[in-house]
């Protein structure tokens, strides 16, 4: 319950520590995180995330989603870029984001005291992130195998770990992660005035992106409404059924039907760009910069033989 005193973490965990080390290439996370398919799945994280009502109270009460939409969502994905591409970086990024929620307390809308540092809601914001993967992979992508999916999620523990979630406040494997979700939505998760806003602020995008002048801003509220609505369209499709209900959002068989054709287009083009299309552009530099590395190393390893 989010209401209930954090009890100390235990000294003598039965588990061992996760890895702290940044991601490198041939991890799947350097693979998937900075790949542009991420950003389809991207909105579904924050309403799951949203709809846990300490989560949900904390950020309908301070976060700037509905005055600075822009520059929340850019934000944002310069953290997750540190994360996974910041090498060392990532580790200070986790310690910042710890540190930043730690003041943040309040009541949520059922009268219960939350902090956000709680381990539950914290913990909850970080494990979307694996049913996100799969989901990613599943829709836009090559389905996981079970060994995959093992092997995915041993990267969330390790993200967990850069994130300073200690390892026994995290499912300790993919099938106690599946038992878990499926329990935080059943019994945890709600339909959250903040997730409501979420979905509505999405619907009607009318705030135009800082790259458009000021002076031309106007001219941005029609196709604000246009991309609004597909970007909430295209998140709901991507959310599993039980989390739609509980939001009481319809889904019909022709939603789906033109959804299978958009991920199938989807699936067929986007591995074809070049990368520097294809991956954020933090993402694509890291990715170059390791190849250099790669290339320089093999050559030194050489140079006096």
């Amino acid at each position: 319950m989010t209401d209930q005193i954090v009890k100390p973490i235990r000294a003598a965990d039965s588990r061992e520590p996760r890895s702290t080390e940044p991601f490198r290439p041939g991890s799947m996370f350097w693979e998937e995180a900075g790949d542009l398919r991420f950003l389809l799945v991207l909105p579904g994280a924050l309403l799951m995330q949203v709809m846990h009502p300490a989560v949900g109270s904390a950020v309908g009460e301070l976060s700037v989603y509905k005055s600075d939409p822009w520059g929340r969502l850019v934000r944002s994905l310069d953290s997750m870029m540190l994360w996974v591409y910041g090498g060392s970086s990532s580790l200070e990024e986790g310690r910042r984001l710890r540190a930043l929620h730690r003041p943040i307390r309040g009541v949520d809308n059922h009268g219960r005291a939350y902090r956000a540092n709680d381990w539950e809601p914290y913990a909850w914001v970080h494990g979307v992130a694996f049913e996100r993967l799969v989901t990613l992979r599943r829709v836009y992508g090559t389905p996981l195998s079970q060994a995959e999916e093992d092997s995915a999620y041993e990267e969330v523990l390790r993200l967990g770990a850069i994130l300073r979630i200690p390892a026994s406040r995290l499912p300790a494997s993919r099938s106690a992660y599946w038992s878990y979700f499926h329990d935080m939505v059943a019994n945890h998760l709600e339909n959250h005035p903040t997730a409501r806003e979420v979905l509505a602020s999405m619907r009607d995008s009318t705030t135009a992106p800082p790259i458009i002048p000021q002076a031309l801003s106007s001219l941005w509220t029609p196709w604000g409404k246009l991309t609004g609505s597909l970007a909430y369209w295209l998140t709901v499709a991507t959310l599993p059924q039980e989390i739609r209900d509980i939001l009481e959002l319809r889904w019909s068989v022709a939603d789906e039907a033109l959804f299978n054709a958009f991920a199938a287009s989807v699936r067929s083009v986007v591995p074809k760009l070049p990368e520097s299309i294809r991956y954020h552009p933090y993402a694509h530099r890291a990715r170059m910069l390791e190849r250099e590395h790669a290339k320089i190393a093999a050559r030194a390893s050489t140079s006096l033989a």
